[in-house]
């Protein structure tokens, strides 16, 4: 059955500066780019509805999530936000309870952005933390001290934005289980209502992970802790926030009940949702039949900007989507129902990956609970990508 709404996600590539570990394509571009972006964006929604239309694509109007990410959309100027968001309203309808969420950076929040976001309607904010150790911080790029952060989740409370969600990374450059405790203390006493904790991952699209994959010193390469104690960390990250209130319900994001992210949720249960600007994803349904559409901008600017570029476009088969409910789906701590595969793609195509599943159950890396719901177990959870791995039609089945 079609969804009557979908999501949208906005690409908004600016940073004041480049993170050691990002593989993002965003970067630190002149001001001087920031309003024709803008208006790349604006003329890429209002041609939205006929590029879809011409592949045949299920695109409503009614959207009940937006979320800016990037990059750091907060860096934009107050009359770029209320431009953008101008012509969301005008060509799109949102639900009156969406959920619009703002990336922004600690340290950049000056109050004219945060009254033309609070305007705008943004009733949630992402602050990209990464550490309350400001030396931690600092070598990884971040321009934020521990106070401006403190300061800045007042400040979105004082203007009526208490759905505030902070990340941090387990794994950053000279952390020590000492200052990892000490961040996790610190994002407790601010009582958000929501948190992400990731795992550093040594990426060669990074300049950290190319340092360290060619064995170098740079940008504190050698600090970097051990996989065995990034794994430590998060595992205390989970035990501390599940006993704060923030329960787990994806391998890196936590919440209070009826606080989880709309629009990540929208990714992990493979619902449709558009996706705005550069290197940014779509993925939306056919109007009749099950087939699904995977669709991605360019991610480089120059292109982006000068337009006519249309996105490199991937019909999913089924095969494809069946690979993504489970690599998607176990990412959830709800996990994947087999009945439910079963229903959606036939008992012939799902019960090899249903083999699978029970052959990990044994290895220890997924669990079945009474409901017979698979999910990633402890173990599996630390692996995560290899047991995906053995989902794909090339790796298990």
């Amino acid at each position: 059955m079609l969804e009557s709404a979908i999501g949208i996600y906005i690409s908004v590539p600016f940073c004041r500066s480049k993170c050691t570990y990002c593989n993002f394509a965003s970067g630190v571009f002149p001001a001087s780019e920031h309003a024709r972006y803008i208006e790349r964006l604006v003329a890429d929604m209002e041609a939205s509805e006929g590029w879809a239309a011409g592949l045949d694509l299920h695109l409503p109007r009614e959207v009940d999530a937006v979320y800016l990410g990037g990059g750091t959309p907060s860096l934009l100027e107050p009359e770029l936000i209320t431009r953008l968001f101008a012509a969301i309203r005008s060509h799109l309808e949102l639900t009156p309870d969406a959920e619009i969420t703002m990336e922004c950076a600690p340290g950049q929040l000056p109050q004219p952005v945060l009254d033309a976001m609070v305007a705008a309607g943004v009733n949630r904010v992402s602050l990209g933390v990464q550490s309350f150790i400001d030396t931690e911080a600092h070598a990884s790029g971040r321009l934020h001290n521990r106070a401006m952060v403190v300061d800045d989740v007042g400040r979105l409370r004082a203007a009526g934005i208490h759905n505030v969600n902070l990340d941090l990374i387990a794994g950053l450059a000279g952390q020590t289980f000492a200052s990892w405790d000490e961040s996790l203390g610190v994002l407790l006493e601010c009582a958000v209502p929501h948190a992400s904790v990731y795992m550093l991952e040594v990426d060669e699209d990074s300049r950290l992970g190319r340092e360290m994959l060619a064995g170098g010193a740079r940008y504190r390469a050698g600090l970097v802790p051990s996989d065995d104690a990034i794994a430590r960390m998060y595992e205390t990250a989970v035990i501390a926030l599940e006993s704060a209130g923030l329960k787990q319900y994806e391998i890196s994001n936590f919440a209070r009940p009826g606080l989880e992210s709309r629009h990540n949720l929208r990714y992990w249960e493979r619902r449709p949702y558009l996706g705005l600007g550069l290197d940014a994803s779509s993925m939306l349904p056919a109007r009749e039949g099950d087939r699904v559409l995977r669709a991605t901008t360019t991610d480089d600017l120059k292109g982006y900007l000068a337009g006519g570029q249309a996105p490199e476009t991937e019909w999913l088969c089924p095969e494809r989507q069946l690979e993504e409910a489970w690599f998607l789906g176990l990412r959830k701590n709800a996990g994947v129902d087999p009945e439910a595969l079963t229903r959606e793609f036939g008992r012939h195509q799902a019960g090899p990956s249903l083999e699978v599943a029970e052959r990990l159950v044994c290895d220890g890396l997924l669990t079945r609970d009474a409901a017979g719901r698979f999910r990633l177990s402890s173990r599996g959870r630390m692996i995560s990508n290899d047991v995906f791995q053995e989902f794909l039609l090339d790796g298990g089945f």
